[in-house]
């Protein structure tokens, strides 16, 4: 339906969200700590999308392990859909390699389900819907 948000992972959450703070001239809306992907999390409302700043809270994260072979920088492009179980049932059968077989609760009140870089052209896509 349209982009929900742009993931950046950050080193340091204080930091990086002074940062966007400066660059955007808005506080985030929101932090929040995910358990589940080991990470803390902040929201930039911009425009219709948002910025997530994702921080990770443990050496074995998915995130401190991307920061670690890339840096910080854009992690993941996220696409807001009406019907997650739908969407990922359309991708699987279009040869998308799927990260999580079931949606999984994620930050900001979200359905997610990650699709794997390898089949998305290096890009990890996250797939979201309100949880309602």
């Amino acid at each position: 339906m349209k982009i929900e948000h742009i993931g950046i992972a950050v080193k340091s959450l204080d930091g990086t969200n002074k940062l966007y703070e400066s660059l955007l001239g808005i506080a985030p809306y929101k932090t929040e700590a995910v358990e589940s992907e080991k990470v803390n999390t902040s929201f930039f409302k911009v425009g219709e999308s948002k910025i997530e700043l994702l921080e990770a809270t443990d050496p074995n994260s998915p995130i401190n392990k991307f920061i670690e072979k890339r840096g910080e920088g854009v992690h993941h492009i996220c696409f807001d859909v009406a019907d997650i179980r739908k969407e990922m049932k359309r991708l699987k059968e279009e040869g998308f390699i799927l990260l999580n077989e079931e949606p999984k609760k994620g930050a900001d009140n979200k359905w997610v389900c990650f699709v794997h870089p390898k089949s998305s052209a290096g890009v990890l896509i996250e797939l979201c819907q309100e949880i309602e």
